[in-house]
């Protein structure tokens, strides 16, 4: 397998690069995140200007027909900036949904929107109770008398739910809870009746929600794919959305080495720097090898997330979210540690990287519940 990027994809990489260095360091990033809307939209117009948002969408909906490799590319560079804006909810999950399953019209409406800055989209598939598992659906849908849909029920922890302009949300047409078939998605405008909405923030700062829907109604054709056959369109979307997830989780374990190694070397004790103490030489060594070893199973997840066999691609992905969550917590909690304590702080910012990489790793299922999925599946 090749894991060389192309010329283009390096100079993406480096663009991306120079746009976090230039504008969105940490303390451009911590004005945004306590600003009003907490994302920028003028950063998100930007990185449509940029074709980042493009990247990864059909030509003839205004992309370029990038690959899970140039998501990771992506991903990676832009980590350094910890992204408050909704790429991936948007971008890799949202729009992908509508690239492999939509109508034309769902494809014509959204995907050049989305190209341009205009439009932010987020999945409402999660709800309470269901931990990780993703066909634990209570939400109901209904055909009304004239012949569109009534939705109703709850979702938890929406992704960037409360700035979404479009939900894609999904509900159950037939079945019992926590059955996979007879599972559908909806386009749904954030602001048509019905839709209530409780923002929050998650830990790492990104914008969330809770929501609820009572009896809201929408037209036949918000319907995505067909109904009660979404199972395996929320499984590739989520799929994807932990590959992309993998990908920024390299790169910030990437700063955190870097950050810690560098703090060994200035902090001294005893009169010399404790970088010069063996035992916290191996933790180091520890750090970059579990980084490294995220890295090629994040390489493997962007080679194989596309394969149109499903129980493959799950398979995989599971071991690769696994690597890196474990990987995750060993780089984070080690980073923390070696630097005395303090940086759980906000005023260092060591802890905001951390936060990030607690996050991901229970984000679309953790190390533990990944673990399982594979290890079910190896007996299956």
């Amino acid at each position: 397998m090749n894991f060389n990027f192309s010329d283009e994809q390096e100079q993406l990489r480096e663009m991306l690069q120079r746009f976090v260095r230039q504008d969105y360091s940490i303390e451009a990033r911590q004005k945004i995140l306590h600003s009003a809307e907490g994302f920028s939209r003028a950063t998100w117009k930007q990185l449509a200007e940029l074709g980042v948002l493009a990247m990864i969408l059909p030509s003839e909906y205004g992309g370029f027909d990038g690959t899970a490799v140039d998501t990771l590319v992506i991903m990676d560079a832009l980590s350094r900036g910890l992204l408050l804006e909704p790429y991936v909810s948007t971008v890799v999950i949202g729009a992908g949904i509508i690239a492999r399953a939509g109508s034309s019209a769902q494809c014509e409406q959204i995907l050049p929107a989305v190209a341009a800055g205009d439009l932010i989209l987020a999945l409402a598939h999660f709800e309470s109770g269901a931990r990780y598992s993703r066909s634990h659906v209570a939400t109901q849908v209904q055909r009304a008398m004239d012949g569109g849909w009534t939705l109703n029920g709850e979702k938890a922890v929406v992704l960037h739910g409360g700035i979404a302009d479009q939900l894609l949300i999904s509900a159950r047409a037939s079945g019992a809870v926590g059955e996979r078939a007879g599972l559908s998605l909806f386009l749904v405008d954030s602001n048509t009746p019905g839709v209530s909405r409780q923002r929050f923030r998650t830990h790492d700062g990104l914008d969330a929600a809770e929501l609820t829907l009572d009896n809201v109604h929408v037209s036949a054709d918000a319907l995505i794919g067909t109904a009660g056959d979404a199972g395996e369109i929320i499984d590739q979307a989520l799929d994807r959305g932990i590959a992309a997830l993998c990908a920024e989780a390299v790169g910030v374990m990437d700063v955190l080495v870097k950050e810690t190694a560098e703090y060994l070397k200035q902090r001294k004790q005893f009169g010399v720097p404790i970088g010069s103490f063996q035992v916290l030489q191996h933790r180091v060594v520890d750090m970059l090898m579990s980084a490294e070893q995220a890295r090629s199973m994040t390489y493997l997840a962007a080679h194989t997330v596309e394969h149109d066999d499903a129980a493959t691609r799950g398979h995989k992905i599971a071991a690769v979210k696994t690597v890196v969550g474990q990987a995750a917590r060993l780089v984070g909690q080690s980073a923390v540690q070696l630097h005395g304590g303090i940086a759980v702080c906000d005023e260092v910012t060591v802890s905001h990287w951390f936060k990030r990489l607690t996050m991901i790793n229970i984000t679309f299922g953790d190390a533990e519940h990944h673990l399982a999925r594979f290890s079910d599946q190896m007996v299956a």
